[in-house]
């Protein structure tokens, strides 16, 4: 098998056609302006050791070199064989409340935005760990289920926001019921949900089924956004630029304040750990800690080929025109002057 590590470095394939033409309008130029200098006639006087062939020459043999430059910085690979891996992990189900009130910016920039930063930073740590996302607000969905393509997971995450769902509320019972009927039941990995909420306008008993979770080996961790004492929410137009904050029916600024009560008694019925996010510390770090202890359990394999570099083998070329294109004077040497005199 073959393929180019990088083969994002090919689009500069494209400086090819552009050097070719750039050398033919400068050659057509020197040409023109030596014609309006002297009569052709007179070109071998007064230029006897000029070369028409040598300066084709020479920018070819440059031109390939940077063709074959461009090639080895693309990484040319060949596969060498091919190997079932075994697959090794924990699932993990990452719940993100998208409510309005996730727009606070008690926590820099936003509540949502923290949220985000640090699922991100998480993903790029997971090795092996099959990870998903829910989002939710009054109600709950999938938006991307588990998986090992965390490039993936990344390009979904970058486009939430507090618009993903569109009914209002804080829809936790729902949210942690999805999760538990979105993980694959006939494979026994270890299984852990990660709520990062503000906690507010819950309906419910969450505890219960916190608890429901912890019986069915489910772990339940919570990360706390926000202040107890309460932020206003801001309210953005159609561009983005802030216009105010969210005023309740009789005109009052709404603050809206979290509720670690709720989120501690989640966390201690969900067999887990509650942290409180702040502006200074990777909250979803500690919980990635946590989860580091549990014991990872093989849920499949999958195949991957082992690839070898070869773009070395094109740096000899390389090297070799351009060595001899520097010694290649412009010139003509002593063969061509015999060779225009007796002609």
């Amino acid at each position: 098998m073959f393929r180019f590590a990088h083969i994002e470095y090919l689009n500069l394939l494209y400086l090819i056609p552009v050097l070719v033409v750039v050398y033919w309008f400068s050659h057509r130029q020197k040409n023109q302006a030596l014609k309006k200098f002297a009569n052709s006639n007179m070109h071998k006087l007064l230029l006897p050791l000029r070369s028409s062939i040598k300066g084709g020459i020479k920018f070819s043999m440059a031109l390939f070199a940077i063709l074959l430059l461009i090639v080895a910085l693309a990484n040319p690979q060949v596969g060498s064989k091919i190997e079932e891996v075994k697959q090794v992990g924990i699932d993990v189900y990452i719940l993100l409340d998208v409510s309005l009130s996730m727009n606070a910016q008690d926590i820099k920039p936003s509540r949502l935005e923290k949220a985000k930063h640090e699922i991100s930073k998480l993903i790029h740590k997971l090795r092996g760990d099959r990870i998903g996302l829910i989002v939710f607000s009054g109600e709950a969905f999938v938006q991307f289920p588990l998986t090992t393509d965390y490039s993936a997971a990344n390009l979904f995450l970058s486009a939430v926001d507090v618009t993903t769902v569109p009914q209002p509320g804080t829809a936790i019972i729902p949210a942690v019921k999805l999760a538990m009927k979105s993980f694959k039941e006939d494979e026994d990995t270890k299984k852990a949900i990660v709520i990062i909420t503000d906690g507010e306008n819950h309906e419910g008993n969450v505890v219960n089924v916190a608890e429901d979770a912890a019986s069915k080996g489910i772990s339940i961790f919570t990360i706390g956004l926000g202040s107890t004492t309460g932020a206003p929410i801001p309210i953005t137009n159609k561009s983005g630029v802030q216009i105010g904050y969210k005023k309740d029916r009789h005109g009052n600024t709404v603050l809206t304040k979290l509720d670690e009560s709720t989120l501690k008694l989640i966390a201690d019925a969900g067999d887990g750990n509650y942290y409180h996010g702040t502006n200074s510390e990777d909250e979803l770090d500690k919980v990635y800690q946590d989860l580091s202890k549990f014991e990872q359990t093989e849920y499949g394999t999958t195949k991957i080929t082992e690839y070898e570099d070869r773009f070395y083998y094109l740096l000899i070329p390389v090297l070799l025109l351009l060595i001899f294109e520097f010694f290649i004077s412009s010139t003509k040497n002593k063969l061509l002057i015999k060779f225009d005199e007796m002609k």
